[in-house]
């Protein structure tokens, strides 16, 4: 189990960041491709395509914390899947909770 100390180091990771960068805009263009998304999902998605980094930066957080059992090393070689699962979660929270 990483300690909370390891957790927010890891929030400077640049191989870890880079993956959840990615996992977004993948999510961002999975919502506009599909066939009724909202407004809020176009919004959401629309906001992640101008700036990626930024809702990146906001759900490293997320990742992280849903991971807190897990070690340093479970964490920094997570597989794209795990990661864009992750994120998947946590933008369907996101959006579904008005939060956008």
């Amino acid at each position: 189990m990483a300690t909370y100390t390891e957790l927010f180091d890891l929030k400077s990771n640049d191989a870890l960041k880079n993956k959840i960068t990615v996992a977004v805009v993948v999510k961002a263009n999975a919502l506009i491709s599909a066939v009724t998304p909202t407004a809020s999902e176009i919004t959401w998605a629309d906001n992640v395509l101008s700036n990626p980094s930024i809702e990146s930066s906001r759900l490293i957080n997320y990742v992280l914390a849903a991971n807190k059992s897990a070690t340093v090393a479970q964490i920094s070689s997570a597989t794209d899947s795990a990661i864009q699962t992750n994120v998947d979660e946590a933008v369907d929270a996101i959006i579904g909770g008005g939060t956008v």
